[in-house]
């Protein structure tokens, strides 16, 4: 039989004889929730750290305490909520001209501030049971702002993976080897995961498939809050492509291997000079800084034998580094 999607509060007989047997056993088979998603879905079921194959169940007290906590903080922020569209829009009432009102834009919200973002963000990541997609560039994720950034959000992350969540993290190729990108792996328990790519799309955080952070400025001090089903959906599907494509880092470094000599991070450089890009270019493409990136192309150009920039170009085409049809 099918299983129909319910609130919590309606927890179906399944759900509930499933969900006492794990309390009884302290732990179940996770082929035995196929049937009963909703135990994972409303964190009451969670993956053993050490057995994906097993799901621990959460205790009682804290899913009530949870739940209550969310009941509350939703009720509190109605009530709130409708204050403030009184005081705002009640006086307008009698103004209001009909025709040419602003197109509605209920589905997103501007966030000005690092502040105001980083409390929005934990705000829905106190509401998320399921999985937050992130994508991290290089900007400020070394500087004393990024470490600031990682000092706050520890809490908030493990807090959610002991909630039975999962956490997926897309980083650039340059933060393999950053201490403090491995050291903040080592500090989480529970099912996280990054990978890298050389190069990515702008920083954006997805929670439960429901709500999304993208930048809305180019020094990410303001940010978008989208709700709009179809633009998650879109860049979840984005996220889920790069994701397959990128090289494993955490918990299991997977290295790409080296190509006659051409380090994977000298192809990334290589397959952009052929483009025509300049130094900063490539810099800023891959998350370095120029220097570091012309140490690269130096190297690049003394294993292929290149004495001039328009040489390098030719020699890499003739390599085959880039593969077929590069």
């Amino acid at each position: 039989m099918t299983h129909q999607a319910h609130r919590i509060e309606d927890l179906c007989a399944a759900g509930r004889e499933l969900y006492g047997r794990a309390l009884r056993e302290g732990h179940i088979p996770a082929a035995d929730a196929a049937d009963v998603p909703c135990l994972v879905d409303a964190g009451l079921l969670h993956p053993a750290v050490d057995d994906p194959g097993r799901l621990d169940p959460v205790s009682p007290a804290a899913a009530l305490e949870r739940f209550l906590r969310a009941s509350r903080a939703r009720i509190a922020d109605e009530r709130q909520r409708e204050e403030r569209l009184l005081d705002l829009l009640q006086p307008l009432l009698a103004a209001d001209s009909g025709p040419g009102t602003p197109a509605e834009t209920a589905h997103l919200r501007l966030l000005q501030g690092v502040p105001r973002i980083n409390d929005a963000i934990d705000e829905a990541m106190a509401e998320a049971v399921t999985e937050v997609l992130c994508v991290q560039p290089h900007t400020h994720y070394v500087d004393d702002r990024g470490q600031v950034g990682q000092t706050r959000s520890l809490p908030r992350d493990q807090a959610f993976l002991d909630r039975g969540g999962r956490i997926r993290t897309l980083y650039q190729s340059t933060m393999r080897h950053v201490p403090i990108t491995l050291a903040r792996y080592e500090q989480l328990r529970g099912s996280a995961e990054a990978r890298t790519l050389d190069e990515l799309p702008d920083r954006q955080i997805i929670i439960d498939r429901t709500v999304a952070f993208i930048p809305a400025d180019s020094d990410t001090t303001m940010a978008l809050e989208v709700r709009n089903l179809a633009l998650i959906a879109h860049f979840t599907t984005t996220f889920d492509r790069l994701w397959r494509l990128a090289t494993p880092m955490y918990p299991r470094a997977v290295q790409t291997p080296s190509v006659d000599g051409v380090t994977p991070r000298q192809r990334a450089i290589a397959a952009l000079l052929v483009e025509g890009h300049t130094d900063a270019v490539i810099a800023e493409r891959l998350g370095m800084n120029v220097r570091t990136a012309r140490l690269h192309i130096a190297k690049l150009a003394a294993t292929l034998g290149s004495e001039s920039r328009a040489q390098l170009g030719f020699l890499i085409a003739r390599s085959g580094v880039l593969g077929p049809g590069r």
